[in-house]
C-alpha cells in the first residue's frame, strides 16, 4: 500500500473532512435517536463505493466492510456517533441547530475520521489484504451503550483486532498521540441512596428523625471508603453529585432525603467490595439514627483494558510512520467508555489524539464551550491508515518470503 500517497490525499481532502465534521457538529442527535446521523453516514459510504452497509446493528449502529478478497486478518475500527443533552455556547458559525443537543465529546470528529479513512482505503482496496470493518456506533453516552448490543449482534465474531480513537479537547492540539497499555479508563457505576426519617417541626427536633442530618453523615463517611477502606495502590472514586431534602421551607425537618452519585474503579474485586461497603455503611448509619436507608446500584461500563501487544504495536507504528506527531504513554483516566465491551472479547487498543483549540481556552469534555482543532481530523485518519498498512504489509512480506523460498527450492 502506498501509504505516503494516501497521506497526501488525506491532506488534500482536508476541506471535505471539515465540511463533514461541521455538518455533524451542526446536527447532533442524542443516544438511541441518531436517525439523521445514520442516514448521513450511509449516504457518505455509498458515495465512496460501499454497497453492503448494515443498519441498526445492535439497536442503532452502522457497519460496513471492505473485503480485499485476499487472505489476511479482519481488523475493526469504531467511531461513536451520538451527542449530549447540552445547550451549546461556543458561538461557532457551525454551532448546533438542535436546541439542547451538542457534540461536546468529539464524536463528530471520530465519525469524520473514520469516514475519511473508509474513503481513502476504498480507493486502494486492490492493495489490501484481509478485511476492514468500519463500526459507526450509536449511544456511547447513555447506558447500556451501543457497544454491548453490537457485540451481542454477532457482527464482530470474526474480528481479529479492534481499535478506537478518542479526541482530547481538554489539551491543545500539538500533534500528540497518547497510548496506554493495560487499564486506561475506569468502570463507571452509579447509585442512588434514599434516607427515610420522620419529619416534623424544626423547633422540636427530638420528636423527629432528621433525614437531612442522617444523609449528611452518609455523604461524609462514604469518602472514608476511598481514603481508609481500600488499598491506596488501587484507584477509586466515590462522588455524590446530587442531594435533595426538604421543601424549601426553613422551619420543617424533612422526612426523607435522596442523593445520587458515581463510583469509579479499575479493579473488579474493589468494584464489588465498594458496593458492599456502601450498602453496609448506609444501613448502619441509618440504624444508628433511627432512620431507614435504601441503596440502588446501576452497573455502568466495565473498565477499559488495552491489550499490551496491540498497544505497543500502534505505539511503534505511530512513532515510525507519523513523523509529524509525538507519541507518548499517558496515564489512566477515571472516565468511562463502552469501547471496553469490545476489548473484553477482541484484542486491540483505544488511543487518544490531543485536539483542543490552540488559540484560546480549552474547555473539558461535556462542557457547553467544548471545541476541537479540526487538524486532528488529518492525524486521526492517518493513524487508521497506518494500522491498516501494517497488517497488509505483514501479509505482503510473508507472501514475498514464500515466493522467494519457492524460487530457491525450484533452483
Amino acid at each position: 500500500m502506498d501509504i505516503e500517497r494516501i497521506f497526501k490525499n488525506i491532506e488534500e481532502t482536508y476541506a471535505e473532512s471539515q465540511h463533514i465534521f461541521r455538518h455533524l457538529h451542526q446536527h447532533p442527535e442524542l443516544s438511541f435517536q441518531e436517525v439523521d446521523t445514520r442516514a448521513f453516514i450511509i449516504e457518505q459510504l455509498r458515495d465512496y463505493g460501499y454497497q453492503d452497509i448494515k443498519q441498526n446493528v445492535g439497536g442503532g449502529g452502522v457497519i460496513t466492510r471492505l473485503e480485499s478478497g485476499r487472505p489476511g486478518p479482519t481488523i475493526a475500527f469504531r467511531a461513536d456517533i451520538d451527542a449530549l443533552a447540552i445547550t451549546e455556547a461556543t458561538n461557532l458559525s457551525y454551532q448546533s441547530v438542535n436546541p439542547g443537543v451538542m457534540h461536546a465529546c468529539g464524536h463528530d470528529a471520530h465519525t469524520t475520521i473514520l469516514l475519511s479513512a473508509a474513503k481513502h482505503l476504498f480507493t486502494c482496496r486492490d492493495q489490501l489484504t484481509g478485511t476492514i470493518v468500519f463500526i459507526f456506533q450509536h449511544a456511547e453516552e447513555m447506558h447500556p451503550g451501543g457497544a454491548r448490543g453490537i457485540m451481542e449482534s454477532g457482527e464482530l465474531d470474526d474480528v481479529d483486532f479492534i481499535y478506537g480513537i478518542h479526541t482530547k479537547g481538554d489539551r491543545p492540539y500539538d500533534g500528540t498521540i497518547e497510548c496506554r497499555p493495560g487499564f486506561a479508563m475506569a468502570a463507571s457505576d452509579s447509585f442512588t441512596i434514599k434516607v427515610q426519617g420522620k419529619g416534623g417541626h424544626a423547633a422540636t427536633p427530638h420528636l423527629t428523625v432528621d433525614s437531612t442530618v442522617v444523609a449528611a453523615f452518609i455523604i461524609q463517611q462514604l469518602q472514608t471508603l476511598v481514603s481508609r477502606h481500600k488499598n491506596p495502590m488501587d484507584s477509586g472514586v466515590i462522588t455524590i453529585a446530587t442531594f435533595h431534602s426538604g421543601q424549601q421551607v426553613g422551619n420543617i425537618i424533612a422526612h426523607s432525603a435522596k442523593m445520587m452519585g458515581t463510583m469509579r474503579t479499575f479493579n473488579a474485586k474493589l468494584r464489588t467490595q465498594l458496593k458492599h461497603r456502601i450498602q453496609t455503611m448506609v444501613d448502619q448509619i441509618c440504624q444508628a439514627h433511627g432512620a431507614q436507608g435504601e441503596v440502588e446500584f446501576s452497573n455502568g461500563y466495565p473498565a477499559l483494558f488495552n491489550h499490551h501487544e496491540q498497544t505497543e504495536l500502534i505505539r511503534q507504528l505511530f512513532t515510525n510512520q507519523l513523523k509529524n506527531n509525538r507519541v507518548i504513554q499517558t496515564g489512566p483516566r477515571m472516565g468511562g467508555e463502552d469501547f471496553a465491551y469490545y476489548l473484553q472479547k477482541i484484542p486491540g487498543s483505544f488511543y487518544y489524539i490531543r485536539a483542543g483549540i490552540t488559540n484560546g481556552r480549552n474547555f473539558p469534555h461535556h462542557h457547553p464551550k467544548f471545541q476541537l482543532d479540526e487538524r486532528c481530523l488529518i492525524d486521526g485518519a492517518k493513524s487508521i491508515i497506518t494500522i491498516v498498512n501494517h497488517y497488509s504489509a505483514v501479509k505482503d512480506s510473508k507472501e514475498k518470503e514464500g515466493k522467494s523460498h519457492a524460487k530457491r527450492l525450484a533452483k
